[in-house]
């Protein structure tokens, strides 16, 4: 069931979403070469606690996973592809990292991620890093009342084809509001018309995932969470928290 938010009820997510863009830029900011994941976590935890604000991560344990998750933020390095759990790895040279976050304030959550390099940058990780922004701008985009939740995933998904990248299968956005996971499900990929019409006050978590080399097939690593490339390529995340609104997308986790 989509439940859909009132004009109010968004102004509250977007409270939510501008504590997720602030731990995520504390986070990028503590980012450096000898930094360890755990420093990241517990920069963007910062933010989290001084905002009066609750994870909707930490301690999360879905039906896959063999524990609940550990931490508030999710920080996949390299071949990694989302779910990564911050431990005690230092960031090394040109690492690429991508760091989701979520946040509830007041009862309403909210959802982003972003990815970037550290140190000195190889032009090909600039490349994929670039082009998930690309394809979470194309599905923003798409996100407009009337159009369909096809019409989101196939922007996306012709950003990344066309840039020559992989799409892991099986995963993708989601709907959020006051539990981080809601419906409707939102695919990286997909048929333009097809699917769930968008209606004002449909809130969206909108995020392509990437792997570089075009394969979409991953495992899960042996903490059970975390998902690595199959082929052992760099991947890339990114996501925003959006609002369909009568006056086009709201991007919600903004600063």
């Amino acid at each position: 069931m989509v439940e859909i938010k009132s004009d109010t009820q968004m102004d509250s997510m977007r409270e939510a979403g501008r504590v997720v863009a602030h731990a995520l830029a504390a986070a990028r900011e503590a980012a450096d070469v000898g930094v360890s994941l755990a420093e990241l976590d517990a920069a963007a935890r910062e933010i989290l606690v001084k905002a009066g604000a609750t994870s909707p991560f930490l301690d999360y344990h879905p039906e896959f996973a063999p524990v609940p998750f550990p931490a508030t933020a999710c920080v996949s390095v390299n071949d990694a592809i989302v779910h990564g759990i911050p431990d005690g790895y230092r960031l090394r040279d040109g690492d690429l990292v991508s760091v989701d976050f979520g946040a509830v304030l007041d009862g309403w959550a909210g959802d982003s991620a972003i990815s970037f390099i550290v140190g000195r940058a190889r032009p090909e990780d600039v490349r994929l890093v670039e082009t998930a922004f690309r394809a979470l701008d194309a599905g923003i985009a798409a996100a407009v009342v009337g159009n369909r939740i096809g019409d989101i995933a196939h922007a996306i998904g012709k950003v990344c084809r066309g840039a020559g990248y992989g799409i892991p299968d099986g995963f993708g956005g989601h709907g959020i509001g006051r539990h981080m996971h809601e419906d409707p499900g939102v695919p990286n990929e997909g048929r333009a018309g097809r699917g769930m019409v968008l209606r004002h006050g449909m809130v969206l978590a909108i995020e392509p995932m990437l792997i570089a080399d075009g394969s979409d097939a991953y495992y899960p690593a042996a903490d059970g969470w975390t998902l690595r490339a199959l082929s052992g390529a760099r991947a890339a995340h990114a996501e925003h928290t959006v609002a369909v609104t009568d006056a086009g997308p709201r991007i919600l986790t903004l600063p």
